[in-house]
């Protein structure tokens, strides 16, 4: 029997969603889906030439809005901009770069992955009015939350730790959330994904020789960037637990078609979860109101 694929997305019309980091990889293929699904799209990405791009080959069910998730003056005002929403999927993210810094001073990778994204679901929570989907990695098996140090500026700097912390923080903030929402009497639906093992765009920026070992492990043995996608699309539109998480369901996780998935013992620890969510909103300067 055949999986979950693109041509079982409900239709979307009179549905607006916001994807990052639309143009190019797992977002623009989500875009293209969702738009032949009939939703109209904001595509929030930080290249907005190559977002117009993806734009024009979806036609006129997108739209290309700035969104540089490490500024979180980029952040507040893109939120400002937004009226109102059905799904926000918060899909953009680095991978294992150079120690570098955002804006506001965060480590790149916590702050583009998780602390970027944290703030635009609490400046946006209001407007949205179904789902938060937001995409992880198995890489957060590999993670640890370090409360005291979460931005590397007294450790030592490891590359892929610290995407194991972002990918980790990503899951403990969508528990949390759901937590929260249900806490709240909210109908609101928090909800991870992740894509296996891809071939997209976010391997070629380590600006190291894991560029080329990447390349070429594309080549042989991930799937396509249309298969890494299902998870976050069915996560998006089709019937999840609130809390749940998916992805690829063959060979360990890494390739197939969407489905629940698993995830490590520290992604459900909610102490770690609590503290991760008060220090996220003392950095950002970003309180959830879930009022509305």
């Amino acid at each position: 029997m055949s999986g979950w694929g693109v041509g079982d997305i409900p239709d979307q019309r009179d549905r607006t969603v916001i994807v990052t980091g639309a143009n190019s990889g797992l977002g623009a293929v989500a875009a293209r889906a969702l738009a032949g699904a009939g939703a109209q799209v904001i595509l929030a990405c930080r290249n907005v030439d190559k977002g117009r791009a993806v734009a024009a080959e979806i036609g006129d069910r997108a739209q290309v809005r700035r969104l540089d998730l490490a500024d979180l003056s980029s952040v507040r005002e893109f939120a400002a901009g937004v009226e109102g929403v059905h799904v926000l999927i918060n899909n953009a993210g680095v991978m294992a770069v150079p120690l570098r810094r955002t804006v506001d001073g965060f480590e790149m990778q916590i702050g583009t992955n998780h602390l970027g994204h944290f703030a635009l679901t609490g400046l946006l929570l209001g407007k949205i009015s179904e789902r938060i989907v937001t995409v992880s990695s198995g890489a957060h098996a590999i993670g640890a939350i370090d409360i005291d140090d979460l931005n590397w500026e007294r450790r030592t700097y490891k590359r892929w730790p610290a995407y194991g912390q972002s990918k980790l923080a990503n899951l403990l903030f969508t528990f949390e959330l759901q937590r929260r929402l249900t806490a709240a009497g909210s109908a609101k639906q928090a909800v991870a994904a992740h894509p296996g093992y891809a071939a997209t765009g976010l391997q070629s920026h380590t600006e190291s020789i894991l560029d080329k070992v990447m390349a070429l492990g594309n080549r042989l043995a991930a799937q396509s960037a249309e298969m890494g996608a299902l998870p976050e699309l069915f996560a998006a539109t089709a019937a999840v637990e609130p809390g749940g998480y998916y992805g690829p369901t063959g060979l360990g996780g890494t390739r197939g078609h969407p489905g629940p998935s698993g995830c490590s013992r520290r992604a459900r620890d909610e102490l770690t979860a609590r503290s991760l969510w008060d220090l996220s909103e003392r950095l950002t300067g970003v309180k959830f109101d879930f009022t509305g």
